[in-house]
């Protein structure tokens, strides 16, 4: 056995071979597949890049490859269940090329299939954590620059309204002092998961930094933004955290900006809202102020 999908198609392509690991991960054997058409079986391969290839290798001999970033998979194969993996197909990564005869005349052309689920499965789940705060589970701040830095593109592209929200917890440092650090990471953990259970699936809440959060919200103007930011000052204000025998009750201060004639960039949108946000902790804390 090799640990490879192969397949050997005519002219016709009709199907010649079918091996061992093509006949596991289909659950077709042989005798039912051989000398019949491999997209009649497979009817997802009736397309005409996929045909056109199958003619390239025959007319000119070449090598065909069918990358996996690309096109995911030609053969909608069940992934191995032997690791964790999102993927409804296995993903593949499959070579085509001629097969000869003696005087050199191509006869056949042979598909090869590599099982690639395992090596993207765990290639995606590098880049999430790269871009998730893994304490408490929202993105991060390089993914939040990323994200932010494609909205501001996109309005100016389209003049859809974009609008910012920053926050931090008030007197933080004393509810580290006084409940310890484990509390505190509880609470930030808390906090994470009740703005982001008040928000729309297409915003996106970061953490900035420290006690620090940001929120991006597409296609929102500055009162409606307001409007959620008062929202949101009010239920963390409203919350009790309960940390093991502790109760904490605690208060966010909030900058509000939005992208207008002014404020034409990713950098000054930024800053309007932090902006904003000291001059709310310097008026009091507990509040929001808004930087038009």
């Amino acid at each position: 056995m090799v640990d490879i999908g192969l397949v050997i198609l005519d002219r016709g392509l009709r199907v010649r071979y079918w091996n061992r690991w093509m006949q596991q991960h289909s659950g077709i054997g042989p005798d039912r597949i051989l000398g019949s058409s491999l997209c009649d079986i497979f009817p997802n391969l009736n397309r005409p890049r996929f045909l056109s290839n199958c003619q390239t290798v025959f007319t000119f001999g070449n090598f065909c490859f069918f990358s996996q970033k690309l096109h995911n998979y030609l053969f909608p194969f069940k992934p191995i269940s032997s690791f964790d993996s999102d993927f409804k197909h296995m993903q593949q990564s499959c070579t085509m090329g001629p097969l000869r005869n003696e005087k050199g005349e191509i006869t056949d052309l042979f598909i090869s299939v590599h099982d690639m689920t395992e090596s993207v499965s765990f290639e995606q789940k590098l880049i999430a954590l790269n871009m998730i705060d893994s304490l408490t589970g929202v993105h991060n701040r390089r993914c939040f620059e990323a994200h932010l830095k494609e909205e501001v593109e996109r309005h100016k592209r389209y003049g859809h309204p974009l609008s910012l929200i920053m926050f931090d917890i008030d007197y933080f440092k004393q509810v580290n002092d006084t409940y310890g650090h484990q509390c505190g990471d509880y609470i930030l953990r808390e906090i994470a998961e009740l703005i982001n259970n008040s928000i729309r699936s297409e915003d996106r809440l970061a953490r900035y930094g420290g006690e620090e959060f940001c929120c991006i919200l597409p296609e929102t103007t500055l009162e409606a933004a307001a409007i959620l930011a008062e929202r949101l000052r009010k239920k963390i204000a409203d919350h009790v955290f309960e940390y093991e025998q502790d109760r904490v009750r605690l208060t966010i201060s909030l900058g509000v900006s939005a992208m207008n004639l002014n404020t034409t960039t990713a950098d000054a949108l930024l800053k309007n809202a932090d902006d904003g946000l000291y001059s709310a902790k310097n008026r009091g804390r507990n509040q929001i102020e808004v930087t038009p």
